[in-house]
């Protein structure tokens, strides 16, 4: 992590939903940091809480019945869980810009893609007509619409899936925003397109010098485009740390299972056995246990881990790296590291290694 002041900074943030079936604790006391010019990837399944964490910064969730029921989201100093709806929207799209998965819904079909970018453009800047319609022309051309000139007036119907998501790029790209976040912008799209639409993203990231946080559950796509990993199980953070240690040292079993599945890399390239647990009554202790070969009895009782040192500047939520543990059981790479304290535990105890 730099030692530079982050730009963002999210500390124990929760965000509930009120349904007929209970309260859902979607993101429940996440926290994470993303720093000028930074690339931080949050992976985990589908339901796992990434997109609701990441649409929650701008207040993007619908309340009701969503609801950010206590954390902290500090942008460049300014706290966003306090800020009112007027100063949200001078933020929105200008400083913070998002970039949603299906690029189809996120343009107007009815008005040609020039005149949705350059409304974007003066939304948030005071211009003529004529010169946000040549920042929209620009802004096409820097995103790789062939012929932007002659396309500025076609309509979102007149394009291709990945030309589509280039132009809502284009959109997200109108005010020069300090903090880019994509939310799975590559899900819909063939392998092809998906790597040329990853290399403008980092092109684009060296010429504006902006931040981005990348939604995605593809581990594939973060190891090409990630500085940093978050990784989210059932609303929390289960490891967190360098692209490089994460991918080559995974430290928490929830992590080792993703990177099991990815082809060219996992040995089973299997699905990983069971499924989320339910958000309204969600189990104790470690969110993962239930599908976890290395729960303890200390994974199936009181709260989630903390996220505990693993390395420098990596952290996971498993209780193997608090007092007593052999670490190598989990991590299967033959670095035995015991962490026996004062206050360490019996070695009689169940829980060393045991995968019942």
């Amino acid at each position: 992590m730099s030692d530079t002041a982050p730009l963002l900074s999210v500390r124990d943030l929760r965000v509930q939903f009120n349904t007929d079936e209970g309260v859902v604790r979607a993101v429940d006391g996440i926290s994470f940091d993303v720093a000028p010019g930074e690339t931080v990837c949050v992976v985990g399944e589908s339901g796992s809480g990434k997109t609701v964490a990441c649409e929650s910064i701008t207040k993007l969730i619908p309340m009701p019945p969503g609801e950010i029921a206590g954390g902290e989201v500090r942008f460049d100093g300014d706290d966003l869980t306090d800020a009112s709806e007027k100063q949200l929207q001078s933020i929105r799209g200008d400083r913070i810009a998002h970039i949603f998965q299906d690029p189809q819904g996120a343009l107007n079909p009815v008005y040609p893609v020039g005149a949705q970018i350059a409304e974007a453009v003066r939304l948030h800047s005071d211009v003529s007509k004529a010169a946000a319609r040549d920042r929209a022309i620009d802004l096409l051309d820097r995103v790789g619409i062939p012929e932007a000139t002659n396309r500025v007036d076609d309509y979102p119907h007149e394009f291709s899936g990945g030309m589509k998501q280039r132009v809502v790029i284009a959109m997200a790209l109108a005010a020069d925003p300090d903090l880019l976040i994509a939310d799975e912008p590559t899900t819909a799209l063939d392998v092809t397109i998906q790597s040329q639409i990853l290399n403008l993203l980092r092109d684009l990231q060296d010429e504006f010098g902006m931040s981005i946080i990348f939604v995605t559950h593809n581990l594939g796509v973060v190891a090409e485009v990630a500085d940093r990993v978050v990784v989210m199980y059932a609303g929390k953070v289960m490891e967190t740390g360098s692209v490089h240690d994460v991918f080559e040292r995974p430290s928490h079993p929830y992590t080792k299972s993703l990177l099991e599945c990815l082809p060219g890399i996992g040995r089973s390239m299997e699905p990983i056995g069971g499924s989320l647990p339910d958000l309204t009554a969600p189990p104790e202790g470690c969110r993962f246990h239930p599908r976890c070969p290395h729960a303890t009895a200390d994974c199936r009782s009181g709260s989630h881990p903390e996220l505990l040192e693993a390395a420098s500047d990596h952290r996971a939520a498993c209780v193997y790296y608090g007092p007593g543990y052999d670490v190598s059981a989990i991590r299967g790479d033959g670095e035995a590291e015991t962490r026996a304290t004062d206050g360490g535990r019996d070695d009689s105890h169940d829980s060393h290694g045991d995968s019942r």
